[in-house]
């Protein structure tokens, strides 16, 4: 007798009915979810008689779910190897299941990620992970390939406080060699990668996976350039899931799937078509440098005529093109990149995969879902159907200004939009220029409309800010271009973590000398703000905000009141401590107060308003009328509170005796949690700021109160 235990999580679940198999004589063990719904079980062979135990049934699993009987079998990529092209496609609608499951529950953006699905089947199919180097240049499209790596029980905490970071990939895993953070990385680090190998004699394959969106953004050109010139053997795919900036998307140019394409990228992938391309390549070149440049000529027409518009663009960037494949078809992509994966000596190769983001799983599987995060909630940092955001606010306040103003323009860069964006580019219509991942384009774009006349606001997250730099200071700043910046998911912006933080737009712009920078400390100011940038004319200015639910939540949207450039306000009088807020931390600064009050102190909490230039009149007389000042930003080390150090060290106000304090960003990245987990790693809760102001006055076991 043998005896089999069912080990759960990983193992095979066979079908007892209809197409069940008989144990072999050479079979001593089998592996069985836990999930089968017998306790015991016998199993009658000619040689053997089998009892099957099985561990008690998991009920987080629902019996609505499609099992997942090949996918609990993964706890590597090497299981893979074995699998038929009917076990990859199960494994794959396996996948896609998990996924949709995991991703709902997470309430996080999904159509990338189930859209590589089978793509991620077939490379790790082909290719050898870890020895070979598997390099995604989007996060969100690294869920498959998570779960193929034996992270699968990391995966279930997707999205949740303390849980696996949505982006980016797990670095520290040995099957991400390089870490994804806002896409165009991939071709860059894998060419030196390739580099590297090739210094050290060694053969590994080096994959970048990049997809449309990310070929918005320069570096992807820069690195193919590169990879042509160097000329060392690596392998991209580009992911076309056939996104368009296109206004109009059913006149946007599509690439076509059918069996042509997919026999011309077997054949151009195929040994026998590269090694009579290499010989014609050879043979002209004997015949003299004119032939050999005529025969180029028309190998690049031919292949111009019967691949894809575009194609021969990555050919002249000095990348062999294959494609289009199916990127749904699991036996066309591993046949092709079993080709590929033969390649010794033929350079850069770029394999153009077409996919679909639409595609779904069965409606069976997806209400199962639906109907299990219903009954699990939403996680703790998501914003409530309903709820008003700066991004609402800010874009009624421009539709407002732009009646007042007809040459307003608005551009928008980044990785998606949110929903807000949406309204203004629908009322904007001609006058909403959507870039996408091209955000130095975006700045200097937004240059030359000021140049032309126009009033640019331009729209970009502190975190691709960030990519625009150098176009920021040379473009604008230095020419005095009036571009307005409106700097979104400023600060701290939970479950992405430090990936989209924006932690150091107000240092890297607030050090320019022509910029003009502010925050507004609710939507009021916001609307303020934005009639303010729209009536400067003769230098940038920029204001930030931060990602999440408006602080006031009663105001009408009136129009906007330009505020004096450099005028702060004070909010409330007190003689004993004054707080210093700057953008949306002035609300904390308000709640510190509240809990001061209760304690006896008397606090004057005032908003900055701006960074650059500081209200010098409002510093002095907070300095003067005070014995310590607190300034509180929800930014980096060397922002506002540094404008204030300079100013108040070199006006003599230390000197006079004040006590100053900064509350900032601590000097580290964050990791995802909810936005109050991260406010409170921060120190920069309205707890943490009335338990300083408390230390300054020597009330020590009181501020300790406050934090427990």
């Amino acid at each position: 007798m043998v005896a089999v235990t069912a080990q759960y999580p990983f193992g095979i679940c066979p079908h007892f009915h209809g197409n069940s198999k008989l144990l072999s004589p050479e079979t001593d063990s089998v592996n069985f979810l836990s999930r089968i719904g017998y306790s015991r079980l016998s199993l009658h062979s000619k040689d053997h008689v089998a009892e099957v135990h099985s561990l008690p049934y998991d009920s987080d699993f629902s019996d609505e779910n499609e099992t997942s009987a090949i996918l609990d079998a993964i706890e590597s990529p090497m299981n893979l190897k074995n699998l038929s092209t009917q076990e990859l496609k199960q494994l794959a609608n396996e996948v896609r299941s998990e996924l949709s499951f995991i991703i709902a529950k997470a309430q996080k953006p999904s159509r990338s990620s189930l859209a590589v699905v089978e793509l991620t089947v077939a490379i790790h199919h082909v290719f050898h992970a870890p020895v070979d180097k598997i390099l995604w240049d989007v996060a969100e499209q690294t869920y498959a390939h998570k779960l193929l790596t034996g992270r699968r029980p990391m995966m279930q905490t997707l999205g949740e406080p303390n849980g696996h970071p949505v982006s980016p990939p797990d670095f520290k895993s040995e099957f991400d060699p390089f870490a994804a953070g806002h896409g165009c990385n991939s071709i860059s680090a894998g060419l030196g990668m390739a580099v590297a190998r090739d210094f050290k004699g060694k053969h590994d394959r080096i994959v970048a996976v990049i997809n449309n969106e990310t070929t918005m953004a320069g570096q992807v050109y820069e690195a193919m350039s590169n990879a042509g010139y160097l000329d060392s053997n690596m392998i991209v795919i580009l992911n076309d899931s056939q996104h368009s900036l296109h206004p109009k998307l059913e006149e946007a140019s599509k690439t076509p799937i059918n069996a042509l394409s997919s026999t011309l990228s077997k054949l151009q992938s195929s040994k026998l078509f590269r090694r009579f391309r290499e010989l014609a390549k050879g043979l002209t070149k004997k015949f003299g440098k004119g032939m050999h440049e005529w025969a180029a000529k028309i190998d690049e027409y031919a292949r111009g005529m019967i691949g894809p518009p575009g194609s021969t663009l990555f050919e002249e960037l000095g990348l062999y093109y294959i494609g289009p494949v199916d990127g749904h078809n699991i036996e066309d992509l591993v046949c092709v990149l079993n080709e590929v994966a033969s390649l010794d000596s033929m350079g850069p190769v770029l394999v153009h995969v077409i996919t679909k983001e639409e595609l779904k799983v069965g409606d069976n599987q997806m209400n199962a879902v639906t109907n299990k995060i219903m009954e699990g909630g939403s996680s703790s940092d998501t914003i409530r159907c309903g709820t008003r955001t700066y991004s609402d606010c800010f874009v009624e306040a421009l539709i407002s200004e732009a009646e007042r103003h007809k040459d307003i323009v608005a551009v928008h860069a980044g990785m998606g939009m949110e929903p807000s964006f949406h309204l203004l580019k629908n009322v904007f219509a001609e006058k909403f220029f959507d870039v996408g991942m091209a955000e130095q384009h975006a700045v200097t774009f937004s240059a030359g409309l000021a140049r032309g006349g126009l009033k640019p606001f331009c729209i970009i997250p502190s975190a691709f800010l960030q990519r625009a730099y150098d176009q920021v200071i040379h473009d604008v700043d230095r020419q005095k271009v009036p571009v307005r910046f409106i700097i979104t998911s400023a600060g701290l912006v939970g479950s992405d973590g430090p990936t989209q933080c924006g932690a150091f737009d107000i240092a890297f712009m607030s050090c320019l000398p022509n910029m003009i920078v502010m925050a507004p400390s609710d939507e009021v100011e916001l609307s303020h703000m934005v009639a303010t940038a729209a009536l400067i004319d003769d230098r940038p200015v920029c204001f930030r905000y931060p990602r999440g639910a408006l602080s006031v939540t009663d105001h009408s949207s009136d129009c906007g009141i330009p505020i004096e450039v450099g005028k702060g306000r004070i909010l409330t009088e007190g003689k004993d401590i004054a707080l210093l807020g700057y953008g949306s931390m002035v609300q904390n600064c308000l709640r510190a107060q509240s809990l001061l009050s209760k304690l006896g102190v008397e606090v004057t909490v005032a908003d900055a308003r701006f960074c650059k230039p500081l209200d010098i009149k409002l510093l002095r007389h907070l300095c003067k009328n005070h014995s310590f000042l607190v300034t509180v930003e929800e930014g980096s080390i060397g922002g506002f509170a540094s404008h204030v150090a300079q100013f108040i060290s070199l006006d003599g106000q230390l000197d006079a005796g004040i006590k100053w304090r900064p509350i900032t960003l601590p000097d580290n990245y964050i990791e995802q949690a909810s936005p109050t987990e991260q406010l409170a790693v921060a120190g920069l809760t309205g707890n943490h700021i009335a338990a300083t102001a408390l230390s300054l006055l020597g009330r020590n076991r009181e501020a300790l109160l406050l934090m427990c």
